[in-house]
This record gives structure tokens, C-alpha cells and sequence, in this order.
């Protein structure tokens, strides 16, 4: 596959369900065009996806009610570039540790992921996390997050927390032109990580 180093022009928020405006919002601070996405028409009108954070397992089913899942799918194993936040992680991921036989993902980066595993939503909590190639810490909101139980050898593993059981979990994860968050950054105010998956490589 050929690659451009451009960044993506008009970016897709995939508009199920989760923080659509705060993601197009964040979109646009940076200069691409946020555009939203709900049928495979308006996917075809972008040139990278945001997966917002949301229900996985409902919007699984919303993505094979809209006629999304398999466009998405093709669109994603050509390369385009995509960002996964809370239940967008989970849907990118290649495993869904206890997830229902119906639900779907996407296998776009290499990490086995458990729902709702740092805890229900009086769980939910804020910390200043140190990512990979930053230079000060960047502030986290979890709400409901998913743990990564395991990660594939080509996975980046670009920040980590101590969950509950005393071990260190990836929480933000890259790997080509994907990249997942276990939590919601588009809730801080900080461009970082959306400047991060706007500077992934594009396919030509």
C-alpha cells in the first residue's frame, strides 16, 4: 500500500451514538473538516474516521442496521486512518474478551479488550496521564473504560494507568494509521491526541 504523509482533509465522526459534536469540534480546531457519518453514502465523503465512545455493543448493531459495518471494514483494511475512543476502541479492536456472540469489531489494531472493566459509571474517574511523545501530561476522563487484556506485537503502547488489580493497562494505543483511547479525550479541551491520529499516514 502507498502512503502520503498530507493529513486528511475532511474527517469522519462515525455518528451513532457518543460525543459527536465534541469530536467535530475538536476536528475543526485543528483545520480538517468534521463531517458526520451515518450511511455508507457519507462515509465515502472522508478521508479518516473517528469512533466515538458509546455502547459497543449497541452500536455494533447500529452499524449493521445502517449498512456501515462491512464499508467501514473495507474502508479501514485500504488504510484510511481512524481513532477509537472508549467504545470506539472496542470497536476497533481484534478481540472483544467478554463481549456477545453478536457483537462485531473490526480487528484494525492488534489488542484483546474487556468492556466496562475499570468499573461502572460511580467508577468513572480523571488522572493526568503520561503519554509517549508528549511533553507534559495530558488529562483523562474514564467513564466506563475498557481495559486492553492483551496486545499484539506490532502494537505502540503510548500510555498506561494501574488499574484496580494492581497491574499497569495500555490505555492508549497506536498501531499504523489507528489509534485507541480507553478514555474520552475529546472531554478535555486537549487537541493532542486528535492532532496525533490527524498526523497518521494516509493511504494514496
Amino acid at each position: 500500500m502507498n502512503v502520503a504523509a498530507s493529513r486528511p482533509e475532511r474527517v469522519g465522526i462515525l455518528a451513532l451514538q457518543g460525543d459527536v459534536r465534541e469530536h467535530a469540534r475538536s476536528v475543526a480546531e485543528l483545520g480538517s473538516v468534521p463531517v458526520e457519518v451515518r450511511t455508507p453514502g457519507d462515509l465515502g465523503k472522508v478521508d479518516a474516521l473517528i469512533l466515538p465512545g458509546g455502547e459497543s455493543t449497541t452500536m455494533s448493531l447500529l452499524l449493521e442496521s445502517s449498512g456501515l459495518l462491512e464499508p467501514v471494514r473495507e474502508r479501514l483494511q485500504l488504510g484510511m486512518p481512524a481513532f477509537g475512543t472508549c467504545a470506539g476502541m472496542i470497536l476497533l479492536a481484534s478481540e472483544v474478551v467478554d463481549g456477545r456472540a453478536d457483537q462485531r469489531c473490526f480487528g484494525a489494531i492488534d489488542i484483546g479488550v474487556r468492556r466496562n472493566a475499570f468499573g461502572r459509571q460511580v467508577d468513572s474517574f480523571e488522572t493526568e496521564l503520561d503519554v509517549q511523545g508528549f511533553d507534559r501530561p495530558l488529562h483523562a476522563v474514564f467513564i466506563r473504560a475498557p481495559i486492553v487484556e492483551w496486545v499484539g506485537p506490532d502494537v505502540e503502547v503510548l500510555a498506561t494507568v494501574t488499574g484496580k488489580d494492581g497491574q499497569e493497562r495500555p490505555v492508549v494505543c497506536r498501531q499504523g494509521p489507528v489509534i485507541v483511547a480507553a478514555f474520552h479525550p475529546e472531554l478535555s479541551g486537549d487537541l493532542r491526541l486528535h492532532q496525533e491520529f490527524l498526523a497518521a499516514p494516509m493511504p494514496c
